[in-house]
């Protein structure tokens, strides 16, 4: 599967980027993450070494790596991804893991019931915001 374009340049912390394929291999199968040797990332070294003092240094306990998973697929999901694209951008086969980051907030419950506040029948005499089809 292709890098997400959120994967195609590398932020360095001097906050210059450089394209991915500068960095990268460019086979298909390759990884790109790597431990600071060009192996695999050790679940173990990576959560004791970077994820915890990561954590730290933001004063976010608790979080899981799998959490910013779920958050990145939330704000995708907010922006206007329906449930194939989803499925597509996460490697789903099933539209019910999908839905679960299909979320509903309570500005976007405010901005559904103002848009049937104007879409309702109209009244006598007043016609309404959202005649026709869409």
């Amino acid at each position: 599967m292709p890098a997400p374009c959120c994967t195609q340049q590398i932020i360095y912390s001097g906050r210059r980027t450089a394209p991915l394929a500068d960095h990268a291999d460019p086979a298909p199968e390759a990884v790109i993450f790597t431990s600071p040797s060009g192996g695999l990332l050790r679940h173990s070294n990576f959560y004791r070494r970077v994820w915890l003092p990561a954590l730290t240094a933001t004063a976010l306990p608790g979080v899981h790596i799998h959490d910013w998973r779920h958050a990145g697929n939330v704000l995708i999901a907010n922006a206007g991804a329906d449930p194939r694209e989803l499925m597509e951008r996460m490697g789903h086969s099933t539209s019910r893991a999908a839905l679960t980051y299909l979320h509903s907030t309570s500005a976007r419950q405010r901005e559904l019931a103002e848009a049937f506040l104007r879409c309702r029948p109209a009244r006598r005499g007043v016609t309404s915001a959202c005649s026709g089809s869409r």
